[in-house]
């Protein structure tokens, strides 16, 4: 409670328009914090899906290029890899989720081929390439993925703290000091009343008596005139 106020219709008037917008910033980062934590639970469930099929892919490629090596040998394989030209690009671009940037990893594969011949190859290393390039894929979404969660929770905590101060420290405050305002006020207006009250009628009580006065005056006056006459 703020008492370093004078409590005065103007402070008041101040404090009211400070609680109402302090309540209005209340319910507003309310709904971002609960947007916010929606969207984090949806990508943490995207996450641990692309994870595990990240693992997956690898996997799956890591035995294909194996079952390559078994049957072509690691030399010629070796030598099929350096003459692959496949080019990829990874587009990082930025989208908004309550205010927060979070990346939108987009990975393309250009294939300039033949690089190979086929009489020298082998459908498994054909199919390894293909794998290994979609798990490429699966990565730059995950990586998308675990940077967006982490942007996103820092942004929740950030939010829950404003949440926090504002419903147990700023606007419980304001509302006992427009309270305690509210009393001093009315306790100074009854103040106010009572004096002028008294005032009033002590003011009355001179009036009355100064008419008494003036009236003791002309029945006196009176009284010689008709003593004067007689």
């Amino acid at each position: 409670m703020t008492t370093n106020l004078a409590p005065t219709r103007s402070n008041l008037m101040k404090l009211e328009d400070n609680l109402k917008f302090a309540t209005l910033g209340y319910e507003l980062l309310d709904q971002k914090r609960q947007i916010l934590i929606s969207e984090l639970l949806a990508l943490v469930d995207q996450a641990v899906d692309y994870q595990s099929r990240v693992d997956s892919a690898l996997e799956t490629a890591w035995d294909t290029l194996s079952k390559a090596i078994m049957e072509m040998g690691r030399l010629k394989v070796g030598n099929l890899c350096g003459s692959t030209n496949i080019e990829y690009n990874i587009n990082v671009s930025q989208r908004k989720v309550m205010g927060v940037a979070v990346p939108v990893v987009e990975t393309t594969f250009s294939d300039k081929g033949p690089y190979f011949s086929q009489e020298s190859s082998n459908i498994i290393a054909e199919l390894g390439i293909q794998q290994f390039s979609e798990s490429l894929e699966l990565m730059g979404r995950l990586a998308e993925l675990k940077v967006s969660i982490m942007r996103l929770s820092r942004e929740v905590k950030k939010t829950i703290r404003k949440v926090n101060a504002l419903e147990k420290i700023s606007i419980p405050e304001t509302q006992e000091t427009i309270k305690y305002m509210k009393s001093r006020i009315e306790e100074s207006e009854r103040e106010s009343f009572i004096l002028l009250k008294s005032v009033k009628d002590r003011l009355e009580k001179q009036k009355e008596l100064k008419n008494k006065k003036q009236n003791s005056k002309k029945n006196i006056l009176k009284a010689e005139i008709v003593s004067e006459k007689e």
